[in-house]
């Protein structure tokens, strides 16, 4: 036990704590003596550690930010497409199917409890609106009210269309924040009218902002009405381009798939051995894979920068050698005194930690520097891990003792008596 006393607390610590203690003060003052060679010295960790915070931080960063994709795109996401047919022994595209309709969706919902809702979704584009003299061409999505809990999109002003106005195929819609910007500026547009095919529609909210997709696009270059209004009015057809699903949990997701399979191709009808005219996404897949190589990417950045302080380590070497040289005198004069020669090991050991430890430190401060300005520049999330400083700090006064030892080896196999004569 260390015992505090008023005198001073190390008088009752264990003696290989108080030889530390002497070895951590000795090792400063010789190392203050020449404060540009220490410093020096001690760069070279700085770079290294401050490297590996500030790669550590964009890894972390990037993860979190895919991450935030993944929460955006929906709840537990899972989703029917409408897939391709073959014609004449060709297979024509994704989308090119008619044989999504209601009754899939209900059976779906029917029979697959994990299954929390699904919306229809009715797609076009280059759609052109028109509110006063202005104008803008977008694309729009015919869905059911469960879209937006299924999509995470909030409702920013107004309201969500009803099922009635489902049902009755009304003429109403949900705008993008890229849309409003282009049509009213700063005017409110909630309850206003705007012509789409020369037919009116009042405008029962506005869509919270969702920024750039996964693959670059504008997710907010939209406009949301009923999804009976696009098939009855501005796309003219009775069946889907897709069904979104939300499932109770991610789990879930695999054995979902696998009765979305079944129960599709029994109700249309495909017999074995031909392909589906379905296919089933699941956005997580994606997301996991950019999250792997977001991770495997920040673990090379983080080897990389891990160089540098091996680099430093061989600096700190390469001034500890030099440092036995020119203390050989003073090596001899404290064996001669009764110094012995892991005494002197000890002390050379504490001048490498310390300098390796005051490089740490200043790395620290310089990778958070670092990350912030990059994050500032580049408007990407940076995370300083906790963890990544420990690493470093760790990793810095490891290297400390693995290249400090060598000199410290050296500097306690010196001879007294030949030391003593050493000029």
């Amino acid at each position: 036990m260390i015992e505090y006393t008023f005198g001073g607390w190390m008088t009752a610590a264990p003696a290989a704590l108080r030889r530390a203690a002497i070895a951590l003060r000795i090792a400063w003052r010789a190392l203050s003596r020449n404060l540009l060679r220490t410093g020096l010295a001690v760069i070279g960790i700085t770079i290294g550690t401050g490297a590996v915070i500030a790669t550590v931080a964009i890894g972390e960063g990037g993860a979190a930010q895919i991450h935030q994709q993944l929460q955006m795109l929906g709840d537990n996401l899972v989703w029917v497409e409408a897939g391709g047919r073959t014609v004449n022994g060709l297979r024509t595209g994704t989308g090119t199917t008619r044989t999504l309709v209601m009754g899939d969706m209900q059976a779906m919902l029917a029979s697959i409890p994990q299954l929390k809702s699904c919306s229809p979704q009715v797609d076009g584009g280059g759609m052109q609106i028109i509110y006063g003299s202005q104008n803008w061409r977008t694309s729009f999505r015919g869905v059911s009210p469960e879209y937006a809990d299924i999509r995470r999109w909030r409702v920013a002003a107004g309201e969500l269309f009803t099922p009635t106005q489902v049902e009755s195929a009304a003429n109403v819609v949900l705008l993008g924040q890229t849309v409003i910007d282009r049509l009213f500026g700063d005017e409110d547009p909630v309850g206003k009218t705007v012509r789409i095919r020369n037919m009116p529609f009042k405008v029962l909210g506005t869509l919270g902002a969702k920024g750039l997709g996964a693959q670059g696009q504008d997710q907010d270059d939209t406009m949301f009405v009923p999804f009976t209004t696009a098939q009855k009015k501005l796309r003219g057809t009775p069946w889907f381009d897709d069904v979104m699903c939300s499932a109770v949990s991610t789990t879930s997701i695999p054995h979902i798939e696998e009765q979305l399979s079944e129960l599709l191709r029994e109700r249309h009808h495909i017999l074995p051995g031909q392909p589906d005219d379905f296919n089933i996404r699941k956005p997580q897949d994606i997301i996991k894979a950019q999250e792997d190589m977001a991770g495997t990417l920040s673990l090379l950045l983080a080897s990389v920068a891990a160089v540098s302080l091996v680099v430093g380590g061989v600096g700190i070497m390469n001034i500890m050698l030099v440092s036995v040289t020119e203390r050989i005198r003073e090596i001899g004069l404290r064996m001669a005194v009764g110094a012995r020669g892991r005494d002197v090991a000890l002390q050379f050991l504490a001048e490498a930690v310390v300098l390796c430890l005051a490089g740490a430190a200043a790395g620290v401060l310089v990778g958070v520097l670092v990350s912030r300005g990059i994050s500032e520049a580049m408007s990407w999330p940076m995370l300083i891990s906790p963890f990544a400083v420990a690493a470093a700090t760790l990793s810095a006064a490891l290297t400390g003792l693995v290249f400090g030892y060598y000199p410290a080896r050296k500097a306690s196999r010196q001879d007294p008596i030949e030391a003593l004569r050493y000029e």
